[in-house]
């Protein structure tokens, strides 16, 4: 009877299943349950079992590079980091003059025109290609799109692609994606030679400013004059999701993340602020007052801070990611229209166009004063500051992950 009660087990059925999952753990895990001396398991209990994270990361979107950091999506911008294939350019800022059909170039270490690029009809953006190795200066009207070689500062023979209002290319360099603004598309095309991969109309009117999300899987687009945004499909090349502002007249431009991936914002010149967005969810925004005419989004090289470009009034908001609040508004000395831009190599300068008034502005990040106002030529829009830090270029005048 003593030898059956030793070799019985008397437990309860739920006992012995309990008993059976954490040997089957053991096996398992090499560090879960060693071999050991058995008086000090009674005295302690079984060894922790290691168990795998609760949820896996998604997996981003194929042949995109990993990210650096999981918190946040700009660790590969900081101060200084330039990558291989650009760090012996030379600095430059190229602006492009929308009513003189020009690219002006800018020295930044002098603040002087240094050489004026001839292009095509209505240059509005100057881009960087996903390789870094490229310019794309984005002839709208002209309906081609001009290469500028940024290591000799020389402009190639035009590529025609039609209504090239602005440039982006999805994370994983697969396609560059021309924002057709009067076409309302979104034209997929060869990042390289810029041959029609897959044509996507769109039902909004005004397709201009994106930005992607973490994983890369989806990017969210602003429709300037049906006030829309839109949610697109990186991989299928669909539009998943579409919604109206609740701001009658809005104007949405710039789109930009947080650092974090957790926030969207858009800014809105007709609506002076910028619309914070869940963009995984895509629910209804909120509207942040920042300033007349909101327009340009640019995040600082610590991923502290975003400055938000006003337009209509002429000044710089400066939003706190941390506390999601505005700690400061500067404006440009003498005033001005501070359009599109971006921070210098090192991020203590942060350069805009000034749209209506001929010139560029050059602001110190740290304080708001005004360093420098640089005659160029007519309707200055997205001006490129280049090189910057990054491993790759989402387009734009520099969305660097």
């Amino acid at each position: 009877m003593a030898e059956r009660n030793r070799t019985h087990d008397r437990r309860s059925p739920h006992a012995r299943h309990r008993a059976a999952l954490l040997a089957v753990a053991c096996a398992l895990v090499a560090a879960g349950c060693g071999s050991g001396d058995g008086n000090e398991r009674a005295a302690h209990g079984p060894r922790p079992v290691e168990r795998a994270p609760v949820q896996a990361a998604k997996p981003g979107l194929p042949g995109m590079p990993p990210l650096l950091d999981q918190h946040d999506l700009y660790a590969a911008d900081r101060p200084g980091r330039l990558a291989p294939q650009v760090k012996d350019f030379p600095a430059r800022i190229y602006v492009p003059n929308t009513g003189s059909d020009t690219v002006s170039v800018i020295d930044p270490k002098t603040y002087k025109v240094i050489e004026t690029i001839p292009v095509g009809v209505q240059p509005q953006h100057v881009v960087p290609s996903w390789d870094l190795k490229t310019l794309w200066v984005n002839n709208n009207r002209g309906h081609d799109l001009t290469p500028i070689d940024p290591a000799t500062g020389k402009a190639g023979d035009p590529v025609k692609v039609h209504d090239p209002y602005n440039l982006y290319f999805t994370p994983n360099g697969k396609y560059a994606v021309v924002m057709a603004s009067m076409d309302r598309q979104l034209v997929f095309r060869d990042p390289h030679t810029m041959e029609v991969r897959k044509t996507l109309p769109v039902n909004c009117a005004g397709v201009n400013h994106a930005d992607f999300s973490p994983d890369g899987r989806y990017f969210i687009v602003s429709c300037e004059f049906s006030a829309e945004l839109l949610k697109v499909d990186t991989e299928k090349m669909k539009v998943i999701g579409q919604q109206k502002l609740p701001f009658e007249g809005a104007m949405p431009q710039d789109v930009k993340i947080s650092p974090d991936g957790k926030t969207w914002y858009v800014a809105d010149m007709m609506a002076d602020g910028i619309w914070v967005l869940d963009g995984d969810r895509f629910t209804r925004p909120r509207l942040m007052p920042t300033g007349k005419g909101a327009h340009g989004l640019y995040v600082s090289r610590d991923s502290t801070y975003m400055y938000v470009s006003n337009r209509g009034e002429g000044s710089i908001s400066r939003l706190d990611f941390r506390t999601g609040k505005l700690v400061d508004k500067w404006h440009i000395r003498g005033g001005g229209s501070p359009d599109m831009g971006g921070l210098s190599t090192d991020g203590k300068v942060l350069w805009l166009s000034g749209r209506y008034n001929s010139e560029v502005y050059a602001l110190d990040t740290r304080t708001g004063k005004t360093l420098a106002k640089i005659p160029v030529g007519q309707g200055p829009h997205g001006l490129a500051v280049y090189p910057q830090p990054g491993r790759y270029s989402l387009g734009h005048t520099g969305i660097f992950r």
